[in-house]
């Protein structure tokens, strides 16, 4: 019996099956998780971006350090190594440049299908509307609106007119009141007027003023005369 075999064919289903599970149950459709998996992927880089950088430094020194003791083949050796960790330090930015315009281009794309959502939701809403109202209906209600003012407006005229049932024959009325008047004149003017009772004229002379009296009233006179 094959059990190496049969053993193999399970580990590498199971490989498979966690591959595969990975990528679809970790909601790696998600947008937000996938650029916050892009940003640890980035961070990641930059660390060993860091720790290589700390390696071509020790590198240069260590090459300084053999050509002081005239080691020409350790020193060689060396920068052959400080050139390999610089050339991984330029795949590094390049990844990192990768990852970033990914980042750049899942967050510009999440934003768009959200703004698409949004204008799409509006459009319906206003479909929905629309479909509602009509701009027939619009014109229909205008219409009844301007309809129901005009009869507002006269229903308003009728009740200010005056409700008095002479008011056609005030001209008449007003030429009875004259005839009316001047016949009242007329007789007022024909009626014979009054006896005056006037006071008897005395018989006897006026008193007379004595000198006195007299000076005093011509003073009196001068007085009111000089004002």
């Amino acid at each position: 019996m094959n059990w190496f075999g049969k053993k193999k064919k399970e580990a590498s289903t199971t490989s498979k099956g966690t591959i595969s599970g990975g990528g679809g149950g970790g909601g790696g459709s998600n947008p937000a998780n996938t650029v916050v998996k892009l940003r640890e992927a980035v961070s990641n880089q930059e660390k060993r971006e860091e720790h290589l950088q700390r390696k071509v430094d020790a590198m240069a020194v260590e090459a300084k350090a053999k050509m002081a003791k005239r080691d020409k083949k350790g020193a060689m050796f060396a920068m052959k190594r400080r050139k390999l960790y610089e050339q991984e330090i330029t795949k590094i930015g390049n990844v990192k440049m990768t990852l970033e315009t990914q980042m750049m281009q899942l967050e510009s794309a999440a934003q768009n299908a959200e703004t698409f959502s949004a204008m799409k939701a509006g459009t319906n809403a206003m479909s929905k509307i629309h479909s509602t109202v009509g701009i027939d209906q619009v014109d229909d209600l205008m219409d009844d609106i301007r309809e129901e003012i005009e009869n507002g407006n006269e229903i308003n005229e009728a009740m200010a007119q005056a409700v008095d049932p002479l008011c056609a024959d005030e001209d008449d009325l007003m030429a009875e009141l004259e005839a009316l008047g001047a016949d009242d004149l007329e007789a007022e003017l024909l009626e014979p007027s009054p006896a005056v009772n006037l006071p008897d004229v005395p018989d006897s002379k006026l008193p007379t003023l004595n000198t006195a009296e007299a000076a005093e009233m011509k003073k009196l006179e001068a007085e009111l005369a000089g004002l």
